[in-house]
């Protein structure tokens, strides 16, 4: 049997979907990209659901990003296949016909944080962080520098992309990155209540409109998707990202036993 990495509640015509992997900040691998894909994909043609939120387990992090124990394994072929399973996940996430709320419940860094930024809207406190740090792993920023730059344009882009740096949940807010910004303990039922609202809209004319806003990017989707495996197919030739993984994933090692 399967390990569960998404669990799925139901609150009347709610759907609260938990990234499931507290042990590891809820951190990405490909089970877990696999599983949540499918979960939106039946929730988008469940008639009974109206409105999804997101959320991750525990009260550190929405997620920590890709599992970098998984990534430092990655060859140049390998990147390819592992955009492919993001873009199952990413179009997922851009083809439901549903609202859906991201709760930040913690931590959202790297894919995660483009996640976040791939749902209708944000609720986070001021403890939240965000941002895209992967080429601190030398992990090049293709689909987060598309996706950012959608939202902030290329200066604040450039800022966050080459840097690497997190912003913390008052920035994020300030940047309209997050959409409603609520004390800690408020993220989840503050979440469900945007969801709800926007699940008593008129469902066709809420279905129409993803649409078109889907629609505006679809294009930009496309070529970041390609750009996505050429781009990573080369990084993970160099070895760069697997031997800069490692170094930190050593140092990390080693402080939990000091």
């Amino acid at each position: 049997m399967n390990d569960v990495f998404i669990l799925l509640d139901r609150d009347a015509e709610l759907a609260i979907v938990t990234l499931h992997r507290p042990d590891k900040f809820n951190a990405w691998h490909s089970a877990m990209r696999t599983q949540l894909a499918d979960t939106l994909q039946q929730l988008n043609v469940d008639g009974t659901v109206r409105a999804i939120v997101l959320t991750g387990a525990g009260d550190k992090a929405f997620s920590a990003g890709q599992d970098l124990a998984e990534a430092k394994e990655f060859t140049g072929p390998r990147a390819i296949t592992w955009m492919d399973e993001w873009s199952n996940l990413y179009g997922a996430i851009r083809r439901l016909d549903k609202p859906i709320v991201a709760a930040l419940n913690g931590v959202a860094a790297g894919s995660a944080f483009q996640v976040a930024l791939l749902c209708d809207l944000r609720v986070g406190h001021a403890g939240t962080r965000m941002g895209q740090p992967e080429v601190n792993s030398g992990i090049p920023s293709i689909t987060g520098t598309w996706i950012m730059w959608e939202i902030l344009g290329r200066a604040r882009t450039t800022d966050l992309s080459l840097t690497g740096r997190m912003l913390e949940g008052d920035e994020a807010y300030d940047l309209g990155l997050i959409d409603r910004l609520v004390s800690r303990d408020e993220v989840l039922p503050a979440a469900k209540a945007l969801a709800r609202e926007l699940g008593a809209k008129p469902p066709h004319a809420m279905r129409l409109t993803k649409r078109f806003l889907r629609e505006l990017t679809d294009a930009g989707f496309a070529f970041t998707e390609a750009a996505g495996k050429r781009i990573h197919k080369e990084a993970f030739a160099t070895g760069e990202p697997q031997a800069t993984m490692e170094r930190f994933l050593a140092v990390h090692a080693a402080r939990k036993h000091t």
